[in-house]
């Protein structure tokens, strides 16, 4: 299906956008990384509480934790825009980041080797922890070939900028996400190459499945591919050490069970991926990306 051309005012906001993109770029690459990285975080923890996203986040924090009081409430919303600040800021340098090899540390990173050396294709999965776009680089800078679904911009000069851009650290291999995307992620995994999937945000018509104590729809995607593969979801995190230092954890891998039943076999494997999900936040709450509205939409309503 052919997209719609835009509009002229369209097309002059986009290149407008681009081009406030450029200059932001270009501020931020003559800084030292450290410097970019408590920028973001210092602007986001003024702007973020003036945005409607910082109800989003006091919401989404009273859910997973019913029982804290206003005082650690206030302190976690105050930390998690320190780290969505620096994220955000630290995506537009992501390879002065990933060519410091002092910046990211792996962990159980002889698994990617032995993934490798295998030729054993994988379904990777992982959440929006820390600054995540850390965990995809990783991945195709090992010796892993790996296919890295995306969402593309709206903006089409910007999404020709984020890919080129992201070329410069690595990311390479693109699949883009509904019909198209689903077939060359089946044609990868057919080759024996692995894909990596986020998985922790709402999925529209996707498997209802608990995840800290309220149903929320999540993408059935990795749990299919991995069982019709016959393969492993293999989960990975991204934690942020201290400032633009980062440590990822390629966790344990998650076995699926096959008991013929699609169906119920694909929800036992969303419901596994919610359960990692979950222990990572608890484990470090500051780092998850809290603005996004997991839960249906009804739960926000009610919260106003």
């Amino acid at each position: 299906m052919t997209q719609a051309k835009p509009s002229v005012a369209q097309d002059i906001l986009w290149r407008l956008e681009a081009l406030a993109f450029d200059v932001v770029i270009l501020f931020a690459r003559m800084l030292p990384v450290d410097m970019v990285s408590d920028f973001g975080a210092w602007f986001f923890k003024i702007a973020g509480p003036l945005t409607g996203a910082h109800k989003v986040a006091e919401i989404n924090l009273r859910i997973v934790f019913p029982h804290a009081s206003d005082a650690e409430i206030a302190q976690l919303l105050v930390e998690q825009w320190d780290n969505t600040g620096r994220t955000f800021l630290e995506l537009l340098i992501m390879d002065r980041i990933i060519g410091s090899p002092d910046r990211v540390e792996v962990v159980n990173g002889h698994r990617l080797n032995e993934i490798a050396a295998k030729q054993e294709p994988v379904v990777f999965v992982s959440g929006h922890f820390s600054n995540f776009e850390v965990m995809p680089a990783t991945i195709v800078n090992s010796p892993v070939k790996c296919h890295i679904t995306y969402r593309a911009m709206n903006n089409p000069h910007v999404e020709k900028r984020v890919r080129d851009y992201r070329f410069r650290y690595g990311v390479r291999y693109f699949a883009p996400k509904g019909g198209d995307g689903a077939r060359e992620l089946l044609t990868a995994l057919g080759r024996g190459e692995s894909v990596a999937l986020m998985n922790d945000q709402k999925f529209n018509g996707g498997v209802a499945a608990p995840i800290f104590g309220l149903m929320a729809h999540t993408a059935p995607g990795p749990s299919r591919l991995a069982l019709r593969f016959n393969t492993v979801l293999q989960p990975m995190s991204v934690q942020r050490r201290y400032k633009a230092r980062f440590r990822v954890v390629v966790h344990e891998p998650i076995h699926l069970e096959h008991t013929g039943n699609m169906t119920a076999d694909i929800e036992a494997g969303v419901r596994k991926v919610n359960a990692f999900i979950e222990e990572r936040v608890r484990e470090r709450p500051a780092e998850w990306f809290w603005t996004h509205k997991r839960w249906p939409s009804d739960t926000y309503k009610r919260s106003r």
